[in-house]
């Protein structure tokens, strides 16, 4: 396995000691995933995406969405009705699946839509006030001149 040496990054940089345990994990998913469900990851104004999965064939309570530790995971049981068919040609997968997604921080899932077989879920990158860049006067100890994205 091909492993990233992110020594330069570490030499510059604070908090970013998870980022290379996240690439691998990127990179044993992408190896492990069968492609299916295909997606589509969209950027859909500032700090807004939105995530849709090619869902044919499922319904609402097939399919779970639960977030956990940053992780967005979307899972489908896909049960089986009736008697088996008998197809001469099967190109619509109809199985379950597992589809996991990491989310950067502050970012919250803010709605998921089911339709016309295509599952659109809703992210929102919210960082909190405390957060956002602040002009720190020199000489006057902490105190905030004002905040970076405020008007001068």
């Amino acid at each position: 396995m091909n492993r990233i040496d992110l020594t330069p990054l570490y030499r510059s940089s604070i908090g970013y000691d998870r980022f290379g345990s996240l690439l691998d994990a990127a990179f044993q998913t992408e190896k492990t995933s069968a492609g299916y469900p295909p997606y589509n990851i969209e950027v859909v104004g500032d700090d807004k995406y939105s995530i849709t999965l090619a869902l044919a064939g499922f319904n609402e309570s097939e399919l779970d969405i639960q977030v956990e530790n940053g992780v967005l995971t979307v899972t489908g049981k896909k049960e089986v009705n009736g008697e088996p068919k008998n197809f001469l040609h099967q190109g619509i997968a109809n199985r379950s699946f597992e589809r996991k997604f990491n989310l950067a921080d502050h970012v919250e899932v803010v709605n998921a839509d089911l339709a016309n077989g295509l599952l659109t879920i809703s992210l929102v990158k919210e960082v909190p006030e405390a957060m956002k860049p602040k002009k720190i006067a020199i000489g006057g100890g902490a105190k905030v001149i004002q905040h970076k994205n405020e008007a001068a």
